[in-house]
C-alpha cells in the first residue's frame, strides 16, 4: 500500500528562491507537476497547499500573480492566503525609519494546516517546499507526537535551513531541470474553458 503524500508550498520563500538564482525562466511553474517530479514513487499525491499573500502597490505584479493563481487553481491546488502588512523600520545606516511591506501569516498558516492535517490523518508523508526555519516547532512536535508520519523539506534554490534539516527526517534542494520541465503550456484552459495566457513579460 502506497504512503499518502500531501505537498505544503511556501509561495514567496520558492519564487525569491527562484529569482536570486536567476531562474526568471521558471516563473510559469506547474506546482502540481513539480510534486509528482519531486514525490517518491512509492508515495501517492493526496493534495497541494500553495500558501502566498496578494501582491500589493504594484497593479502590474498583481495582475501577473492572479493569472498565475488561476492557472495553479486549474490544475487543482488548494491556495491559502496570508497578507502584507505595513511595518515601521529603522535604516542602520542614517537611523530614520521608514515604512516598509511584509509579508504575514503564511508560516503561521503552513503550520496551521500541517498540524491540522496531521491530527486528522490526512497524510502518511508531508512534502515541505520552504527554507525557513520558523516551520522548525510544528514539524518537531509533529514528529514527536505522531513519530509514524514523515516530513521532508524540499529546498527552493539559494533557500536552506540547518534547523529544517535536524528535525526533518530528509531534505533535498530542487534543482534547475525539474523547475525547468515542470511549466505550465503557455496557453492552458481554466475549470469553465477560458484561456489562460502566460504572462507576455514572462515569455
Amino acid at each position: 500500500m502506497q504512503l499518502r503524500a500531501r505537498f505544503y508550498i511556501d509561495g514567496f520563500n520558492l519564487y525569491f528562491g527562484l529569482m536570486n538564482s536567476g531562474y526568471k525562466d521558471c516563473k510559469w511553474l506547474d506546482i502540481k507537476s513539480l510534486c509528482m517530479k519531486l514525490m517518491n514513487k512509492e508515495h501517492d499525491l493526496f493534495g497541494v497547499k500553495y500558501f502566498t499573500s496578494s501582491v500589493k502597490n504594484d497593479l502590474a505584479k498583481k495582475k501577473r500573480q492572479d493569472v498565475y493563481i488561476e492557472a495553479l487553481y486549474s490544475s487543482e491546488v488548494d491556495i491559502y492566503w496570508g497578507q502584507f502588512r505595513s511595518e515601521l523600520q529603522k535604516c542602520e545606516i542614517c537611523g530614520n525609519d521608514y515604512w516598509q511591506l511584509k509579508e504575514k501569516k503564511t508560516d503561521v498558516n503552513i503550520a496551521t494546516q500541517l498540524m491540522v492535517d496531521a491530527y486528522k490523518n490526512e497524510f502518511d508523508v508531508a512534502y515541505v517546499i520552504s527554507g525557513d526555519s520558523d516551520l522548525v516547532p510544528p514539524i518537531k512536535h509533529i514528529r514527536e507526537i505522531f513519530p509514524s508520519k514523515q516530513i521532508f523539506i524540499a529546498f527552493p534554490p539559494s533557500r536552506t535551513s540547518d534547523e529544517l534539516k535536524l528535525y526533518a527526517n530528509s531534505s533535498f534542494k530542487i534543482g534547475y531541470k525539474k523547475l525547468k520541465d515542470c511549466q505550465f503550456p503557455e496557453n492552458l484552459p481554466n475549470k469553465y474553458g477560458e484561456l489562460i495566457q502566460k504572462p507576455k513579460e514572462w515569455l
